[in-house]
């Protein structure tokens, strides 16, 4: 099974890191995650998915990060990992550039 897989329903993703529902609906209509839609518009979280949300969940509670701060954070964090780890500085600079021109876009 690949992490990636939706596995776990939007009640059991709450129980596993200690939000309420309706947040998890709040970081989905942020674009912060995307979890998997079956028909019927059930969502199923994988194990991808809980790590980023105690990842948001740190951010939040511990650095106290905004959505909005959690966006770019996440973007960057995202085009950084996407980068292989031989990067050079400057593609790694690049990548930082180009995650804040991405968050300043409405």
């Amino acid at each position: 099974m690949d992490e990636r897989d939706g596995v776990f329903t939007i009640a059991v993703a709450s129980r596993l890191t200690g939000m309420h529902p309706q947040t998890l609906r709040k970081y989905e209509r942020a674009g912060l995650l995307t979890p998997i839609r079956l028909s019927g518009n059930q969502r199923l979280y994988s194990q991808a998915d809980i790590k980023r949300l105690r990842r948001i969940q740190y951010l939040v509670e511990v650095r106290g990060v905004n959505v909005a701060g959690l966006e770019l954070t996440l973007a960057m964090s995202d085009r950084l990992e996407a980068l292989r780890s031989d990067a050079t500085n400057s593609e790694l600079l690049a990548a930082i550039d180009e995650a804040s021109e991405m968050s300043r876009e409405p």
